[in-house]
């Protein structure tokens, strides 16, 4: 069956008429704007940009950060119509469910143990949430996977590399679902930077029902900026724009994410030091007597299973030290997971466990 996104958009989406702002409808230069209902005299905070001139924040941003899409198009080889922009990784995914779901109809598939906020967008909205469980070496469960989809089900989501087990999922499983789903799948590739696996990105126009999520939070370190992306076909990146909140980055954020962007080589010089930490303290932790198995990893955390994992935690916690308990999801019993820090801070905390005593 051919792929059809309109079909698959609810009705009320597809037929609903979008905030229109008079930014939106004017083209051309201006002078003078007093369509907005803005403060014309100004803001009582100044925020200067790169040329040293004051940025208007008593004027709403541009609504579809036009300069940001830009240069990621340079920097990711994707035209600027393939990209959307959000409050974080986050309102990337609630928008998709609120494009694609119906409530109480629609269901959507996810990967236990996986990103908390797919099922936390799923409760939001209402709409159902099948569960499958990786298989025990962290994959997709393949064979279960076809039986559970149903003509509801209408988005599932990959978290590659994986949150919290920290592998990436295997390519040909990918490719084998995007060409058998009529849905949407969603690639979440928060983690990609630290993974020697290709991006999907360059899949793009081969899948006309992909998304791929990425974000500026992790190996650019903008954590606090809250900028996501989304990758896919200028006609599903369409319907996201339809949806957004009309200026949901802020002027700040655009300009400070700007400036940013033309550091991509810092940003890969992180990238190469987290993994040379990465990989040291994977060697270290596994020296450790109640180290039972370190899960190997893509991302900039790793995942350990310990023998005492809560009471190490607890003792951690204590030191001031704050690691991620996930010693009660589904299969990471006993698993704490570390986020590699940086060379003191990884220093510091195998000399706490070094020093622990059961």
């Amino acid at each position: 069956m051919e792929f059809d996104l309109d079909n698959l958009v609810r009705p009320n989406i597809r037929n609903m008429a979008p905030y229109s702002s008079a930014r939106h409808e004017f083209s051309g230069e201006a002078r003078v704007f007093l369509d907005a209902n803005e403060n014309a005299l100004g803001s009582p905070v100044s925020f200067m940009d790169t040329k040293g001139e004051p940025l208007p924040l008593n004027r709403y941003p541009d609504p579809l950060q036009m300069a940001i899409k830009e240069k990621l198009s340079r920097i990711k080889g994707v035209p600027p119509q393939h990209i959307f922009l959000g409050n974080g990784s986050d309102e990337a995914i609630d928008l998709l469910f609120r494009i694609f779901c119906e409530p109480v109809q629609d269901n959507v598939i996810i990967f236990p143990p996986t990103y908390g906020m797919y099922e936390v967008c799923a409760d939001m909205n209402n709409v159902a949430l099948k569960k499958l469980p990786l298989l025990p070496n962290y994959q997709l469960p393949m064979e279960t996977l076809e039986a559970a989809i149903d003509e509801h089900t209408k988005l599932i989501f990959i978290c590659s590399p994986n949150n919290p087990t920290g592998n990436s999922i295997l390519r040909e499983d990918i490719v084998l679902l995007l060409n058998n789903f009529n849905g949407i799948v969603v690639i979440d590739e928060a983690y990609i930077n630290y993974s020697r696996q290709r991006t999907f990105i360059t899949e793009l126009t081969e899948y006309p029902n992909l998304v791929v999520l990425q974000t500026l939070s992790k190996a650019w370190g903008l954590a606090g900026l809250r900028l996501g992306m989304a990758f896919s076909s200028s006609n599903l990146i369409g319907y996201m724009n339809k949806v957004k909140y009309p200026y949901n980055i802020s002027i700040a954020t655009q300009e400070l994410v700007l400036r940013a962007l033309n550091n991509t080589d810092q940003v890969n010089d992180w990238i190469k030091t987290t993994v040379q930490q990465r990989e040291w303290l994977a060697q270290e932790l596994a020296t450790l007597p109640f180290t039972v198995e370190l899960h190997p990893s893509d991302a900039n955390f790793l995942l350990v299973k310990m023998t005492d994992a809560v009471d190490i935690y607890d003792y951690l916690c204590k030191r001031g030290i704050i690691v991620r308990d996930r010693s009660k999801v589904i299969l990471c019993e006993d698993c704490l997971r570390i986020t590699i820090g940086t060379p003191a801070e990884n220093q510091e905390i195998i000399q706490a466990l070094q020093q622990y005593k059961a």
